[in-house]
């Protein structure tokens, strides 16, 4: 199943997504500009941290992307209903459309998204059964490259040997604490703000509850048999081989599940 585009025209998601990139590339240039490529020149750090720097850099851009554009579940006008699954869809009271349950209406985007978790400004789209797998993917590589990139600017002051080499005449020399103050706002309030989003997307799919279901208490089967993590975790991502969780660049294809045991709620 290839990769559908979704955009969406928002104003302020294009905004939210802007201040995104711009944080990702500020970090993407400047920290092995300033930290990683004079240590490493100067013998203070293996080859092997830039490269793992850059690797984690472009996974979250690629998840960036990804998520942005992918299409989250949109239902078609004409969906097909198989005969044995109608008691487990329901009409929308916003586009008079039918629709599985658990699904839900965008106000944004103006239809309906198959599983839907909630509208993110920050990727300007929303997050639902198509994508969320890689919504997670740019949560867990924007945590990890926030808290790598926050680590190498606390050794380079407090940890490495000073650098016996300095271009004065550069720019971003010249103005090196202005530079790496303002990466380490931006890294520890985007950390902070990542990891309560990420918390709340784990615990999410481990009670196999979306965010909107939890605003609107809408869970009626709390009594319910929890399924096990590992299973809630495949659903999402689409496979069950965990090493693949973690790839971006593949395509996603949905585990064969049965509505009546998938939409339960």
């Amino acid at each position: 199943m290839g990769l559908r585009i979704h955009f969406v025209v928002d104003p302020h998601g294009w905004c939210c997504m802007g201040l995104i990139v711009f944080v990702w590339l500020y970090n993407f240039f400047l920290i092995p500009k300033i930290v990683l490529f004079p240590h490493y020149e100067e013998g203070h750090i293996p080859g092997i941290l830039i490269i793992i720097f850059y690797g984690i850099a472009i996974f979250c851009l690629v998840a960036l992307v990804r998520a942005s554009i992918a299409d989250p579940g949109r239902l078609p006008e004409n969906p097909k209903i198989p005969h044995g699954e109608r008691e487990f869809w329901e009409l929308c009271n916003k586009c008079n459309l039918m629709r599985p349950k658990r699904s839900h209406h965008c106000s944004r985007c103006g239809h309906c998204v198959r599983r839907m978790d909630h509208h993110c400004p920050w990727i300007n789209n929303c997050v639902g059964e198509d994508n969320h797998w890689l919504f997670l993917q740019l949560c867990f590589y924007t945590e990890l490259l926030t808290c790598y990139a926050l680590m190498f600017s606390f050794c380079h002051y407090y940890y490495f040997l000073p650098l016996k080499k300095r271009n004065l005449d550069l720019f971003v020399v010249r103005h090196e604490l202005a530079i790496m103050r303002l990466a380490a706002f931006m890294g520890i309030t985007l950390l902070v703000g990542i990891t309560g989003l990420f918390y709340t997307q784990l615990i999410g799919i481990i009670t196999d509850t979306t965010s909107i279901e939890k605003m609107s208490n809408c869970c009626e089967e709390i009594s319910r048999p929890r399924k096990p993590w590992q299973q809630t975790f495949s659903e999402v991502f689409g496979t069950r081989w965990k090493i693949l969780w973690f790839i971006p660049f593949r395509q996603r294809q949905p585990l064969r599940v049965p509505y009546h045991f998938a939409n339960h709620v």
